[in-house]
């Protein structure tokens, strides 16, 4: 597989500062403690007094629980504690960001074959499964609904019959629809249909996206501690401070009462984004009294978050010139049990559905569907990814009819730098035309092609950012050394990596005398959340302007010691200097102090109130635009990826190396999700839930070349001119391998391409 490369305007228009960190793929700085083992994971902690749990799990889809018996697990030596819906009467048991309606263990009835009914707290694993064994639960088993269309049918069972709370982190009010309905969002601009009856051409159609799992390599781990302070958990998530907000709701204590620790995190993906295993674990560990660790196995895992899988109708209409007129839209996401991000997917599918294009008339509505299954979340570019390929799909359908290159149907339709993407949002920031041009010269395009070779581009923008509100602060220690405080989590994406280059630029400091500290809500400052490809962007923008505080107070300290102006003095290897003559950062703390032992601190924040992003958001697009050339088998209906490429239109790549393999992982995602990956229930069960039964990508299906296409012209709000990067290749694969199939007359609507799937599309074609 052939690396990546850069595209000429990368960096351009950037930096105020020289660029010599930023700009540069140094090494990782977390490199050495994860390659030798070093690194600790949340799995790794023994906390004195730690006690096991497990969790208990219900075997129906629905059920009304008629009663839970404890009494003979209570009795095995070793078992310390039980804990079942009745211990949680003095809580507000539910929780959830958007809507609370999930309870920490199940109260009155299950909702889902997975869904926690109890768990149990033992000296040793062994002794854990033991108790669960012994736990006796009666159920009533009742009707359940375990697909969208049992679900959207008149009179089905509804899986929620109370009103919908709004959750811990909603600001609005959630109104009740019918049915199992969770959430409605849609877009309405212009008359769709008056403007689709004047299209000359018209295509429209139906397709699925399934169930997929996030698939982190470390699964979820919780450990909780009580004590007179309050309550301490060391978790794998993503959003520390918004769980340490749930937590405290949940166990009416105050937020500063609720530490929330972050050691290194084996992947996330938005597996862990949110409140997820914590309740459960707190509240097992509230009832022991001791240190409890909850720690997921794989397919336990998968029934604790998944992708939303869908169906959708659109329907996209064009003049014959190839001008875009109009597109309707119909998505239904199916949430599962409860809404976890559900809502939010919904919002992101619809803001998706109309792609990047500048049509005369839209219609999307977008629907977020209460089943009986386990609840779906957050996953790298949710709603971008599920809507995009059926949407650029459709494009080059009708590019096909017309006699129009898709590759320039799509440059005399696509959103130009400024113009708006969405009614009253930001304006875009990149040049997709270019953008979709580079990926399609990536792959070939437009020169001879062997036979059973096919091409295709799928481009779209996705919101990104999430809330822009982060603080970051620095501590310049008496030997000159930096520790930097920031909560964005590292996922394994690079972030304190990147963190430290952007201090160690601010402050002419090498590398290695740069300390970044995990994720601790008594320590690190407030972030928001690490997710929507925001940490460089916002997280990082408020460590340049803490950075930037620590060089203001050197230079001040430099020019009352000197008796300069500031103007005459520069900073430079950890120096202040003054032509020739140099004095380093400790000797001028030292100085300031009149002792070896002071330290200087700097704050930096980024928030709205200060006009960071604008209130109709988002605080970037991140641009989606991905070329395929691909060979197909016709006996067997085996797809090969003979190349691969993705735009990473990033404004400035802080570090190229990390932005590289970021598009490389994502695309590899996006291979998965094309090619194979689906959860696979019956009747409401998991049916493949380990490594052997679901498949991900591995080494095999790396396409024969690989192409990320740096771009960056210095346009985006983040520091030196960034934006994020990481979702958008993944949301633009399967799109442009559904195209390249399309290239060779062979219309999908249907993910995954399973070999079977493509091969009795084949016959029914022929």
């Amino acid at each position: 597989m052939t690396a990546g490369r850069r595209d000429s305007g990368e960096g351009k228009g950037g930096a105020a500062a020289p660029v010599d960190v930023v700009g540069t793929p140094v090494s990782r700085v977390d490199a050495l403690d994860k390659v030798t083992g070093a690194a600790k994971y949340t799995g790794d902690l023994i906390v004195p007094g730690m006690l096991y749990g497990k969790v208990l799990r219900s075997p129906f889809p629905h059920a009304r629980i008629i009663c839970v018996d404890a009494s003979a697990a209570e009795r095995i030596p070793g078992v310390r504690a039980v804990l079942t819906g009745r211990d949680l009467a003095d809580l507000d048991p539910y929780y959830g960001h958007a809507v609370r309606d999930r309870p920490v263990v199940a109260i009155d009835r299950v909702r889902f074959a997975g869904e926690p009914v109890a768990a149990v707290a033992a000296d040793d694993e062994h002794t854990a499964h033991a108790a669960l064994a012994a736990i006796q639960v009666e159920y009533q088993e009742l009707p359940a609904v375990t697909d969208l269309t049992m679900a959207l049918n008149d009179g089905a069972p509804r899986v929620h019959e109370e009103a919908l709370r709004p959750g811990f982190l909603h600001s609005g009010e959630f109104r009740r629809e019918e049915g199992n309905i969770c959430y409605h969002y849609r877009i309405a601009r212009g008359d769709a249909a008056r403007a689709m009856a004047a299209a000359d051409v018209v295509v429209e159609g139906d397709y699925t996206f399934p169930a997929v799992y996030q698939y982190a390599m470390e699964p979820h781990t919780v450990v909780a501690q009580w004590s007179a302070d309050g309550l301490t958990v060391w978790a794998c998530c993503q959003h520390p401070y918004l769980v340490r907000a749930e937590l405290a709701g949940i166990f009416r204590l105050p937020q500063s009462a609720v530490r929330v620790i972050v050691p290194y995190v084996g992947g996330g993906f938005g597996s862990k984004s949110y409140t997820r295993m914590e309740p459960l674990t707190a509240a097992l560990a509230r009832k022991a009294g001791r240190p409890i660790r909850i720690a997921n196995r794989v397919d336990e895992a998968m029934l604790t978050t998944r992708r939303h899988n869908m169906r959708c109708w659109l329907r996209t209409g064009v003049a014959r010139d190839g001008r875009v007129v109009a597109r309707e839209c119909r998505i239904w996401l199916d949430t599962g049990a409860y809404a976890d991000n559900g809502p939010r997917v919904a919002l992101a599918a619809g803001d998706a559905a109309p792609g990047p294009y500048r049509w005369q008339a839209v219609a999307v509505d977008a629907w977020a569907v209460y089943t009986h299954m386990p609840p779906a979340g957050s996953y790298r570019a949710f709603g971008a990814t599920h809507l995009q390929w059926i949407g650029e799909s459709q494009i080059d359908v009708l590019a096909h009819r017309l006699g129009i290159d898709p590759v320039e149907c799509r440059r005399r339709n696509l959103l130009r730098p400024g113009e708006e993407v969405r009614p009253g949002r930001k304006p875009l920031e990149a040049d997709l035309a270019a953008d979709v041009s580079k990926v399609a010269a990536a792959v070939g395009w437009g020169t001879p092609k062997p036979p059973l070779v096919g091409r295709g581009v799928s481009i779209g923008v996705m919101g990104a950012g999430a809330n822009p509100a982060s603080t970051a602060a620095v501590r310049m220690q008496a030997d000159g050394t930096l520790v930097l405080l920031a909560s964005t989590t590292e996922i394994g994406q690079g972030a304190r990596t990147v963190l430290a280059q952007i201090a160690a630029q601010e402050l002419a400091l090498p590398l290695e005398r740069i300390r970044v500290a995990g994720a601790d809500t008594h320590v690190t400052p407030y972030d928001r959340s690490t997710g929507a490809s925001r940490s460089t962007t916002v997280a990082g923008l408020a460590v340049q302007r803490a950075a930037a505080d620590v060089r203001e107070q050197l230079l001040d300290i430099a020019s009352r010691v000197w008796g300069l102006p500031r103007v005459a003095l520069r900073l430079h290897e950890g120096a202040v200097w003054h032509e020739t003559e140099s004095r380093s950062y400790a000797d001028l703390i030292a100085t300031h102090f009149g002792i070896a032992g002071g330290e200087l601190i700097g704050r930096g924040e980024v928030a709205p109130g200060r006009g960071d992003g604008q209130a109709a958001g988002p605080v970037f697009w991140e641009i989606s635009c991905g070329g395929a050339e691909v060979e197909l088998d016709p006996s067997t209906g085996r797809i090969r990826v003979r190349r691969l490429a993705s735009v990473a239109d990033v404004g400035k790549a802080i570090n190229p190396q990390l932005v590289e393999v970021q598009d490389e992982g994502a695309c590899l995602q996006g291979l998965g999700n094309a090619f194979f990956e689906e959860m696979l229930f019956d009747g409401g069960q998991l049916i493949n839930g380990s490594l052997l039964e679901y498949r991900v990508p591995t080494m095999a299906d790396l396409p024969d070349e690989f192409h990320s296409i740096l771009v960056g012209n210095g346009v985006g709000p983040g520091p030196y001119g960034a934006m994020g990067v990481g979702e958008g290749a993944l949301a633009a694969v399967p799109g442009a391998i559904v195209n390249a199939l399309l290239d060779l007359g062979l219309q999908m609507r249907d993910l995954p391409l399973t070999p079977e799937r493509v091969w009795r599309r084949l016959r029914e074609v022929e």
